[in-house]
């Protein structure tokens, strides 16, 4: 009895118990050095803070550093005018026109375009970052590689803001209002290039936030704001005489590209990667920093 009491008992013991291998120890451990690149992490915000603030400096240096090719500029305006006379879609001076009559409204649509441009987008960052950290990495690539293939249509597309085309009525709202806040007109117009309105990042941002919102929010209120904001962002730079109806469409295109890259890389569309990251193992480049150290 006692005999047969030990067997049972060592045989408890390894079904209960049973092998545990070096892949189980930890989840991640054996993953790829590509894969674990490509993980989504919990970001660190010195290190986001750090990141958006180079790569806006970087962004803007580079637009800026893009020659004003001021006669190439001002044809290719002269050429979309025309193709959007002959869409049937060219009705940007008629919106001006009849906005900039309504002082309070046009004055409202100037400091939203200098402000809510940058204020909503960074607000959307951290909100995403504060309560999406899973999806935090994914949304941010979108905007990064969005705002980085916009630069290749400022240098090969220089193009004229309709307010600076030659021998059209358009109204330079910020100028006649005398409104703060646009690099782009008064005193501020040197400090950034005044021909780089192809594609509109207003309208690639814009979107951003909006589609982020309305994919990832569960309250409706706030979904329906997030599609408004683009719409409503459409109509300002067009009433401002900022930018054409092609711009925004150059603006999406961006956008679309933006979406890609993040996808390719994380095999997912960032709304539908888990709200909070999986551990993936140490960093690649937190081991590559910790070697460096012990050595």
């Amino acid at each position: 009895m006692g005999e047969s009491s030990v067997k049972t008992l060592e045989t408890r013991t390894e079904v209960s118990s049973p092998e545990v291998t070096e892949s189980q120890t930890r989840p991640g451990d054996q993953r790829t050095h590509l894969s674990r690149l490509r993980a989504p992490r919990r970001p660190r915000i010195w290190f986001e803070i750090l990141l958006i603030g180079v790569s806006y400096w970087t962004y803007s240096l580079i637009r800026n550093a893009v020659p004003e090719q001021k006669a190439d500029a001002l044809a290719n305006a002269d050429w979309l005018w025309d193709l959007e006379r002959t869409l049937g879609i060219a009705v940007e001076q008629s919106v001006n026109h009849a906005v900039n009559s309504v002082t309070w409204l046009i004055v409202g649509m100037n400091y939203y375009y200098a402000t809510l441009h940058f204020v909503v987008t960074i607000g959307v960052l951290v909100w995403i970052y504060r309560f999406h950290p899973g999806r935090y990495a994914a949304t941010r690539l979108v905007l990064f590689a969005t705002t980085g293939v916009a630069l290749v249509g400022y240098y090969f597309f220089p193009l004229a803001p309709p307010r600076l085309m030659n021998g059209q009525s358009f109204v330079d709202t910020v100028l006649v209002h005398h409104t703060w806040g646009s690099m782009a007109s008064g005193n501020l117009k040197h400090m950034s290039n005044q021909y780089a309105a192809m594609p509109s990042m207003h309208i690639g941002w814009s979107l951003w936030c909006g589609l982020t919102i309305f994919a990832v929010a569960s309250a409706p209120w706030a979904r329906i704001l997030g599609l408004l904001y683009p719409t409503a962002t459409l109509v300002v730079i067009v009433a401002t005489a900022n930018h054409f109806w092609l711009d925004a469409v150059g603006g999406m295109l961006c956008l679309a590209f933006g979406y890609t890259v993040s996808r390719s890389w994380y095999g997912s569309l960032p709304h539908r990667l888990p709200r909070e990251p999986e551990y993936a193992g140490p960093h690649p480049a937190s081991a590559l920093l910790n070697r460096f150290r012990r050595a």
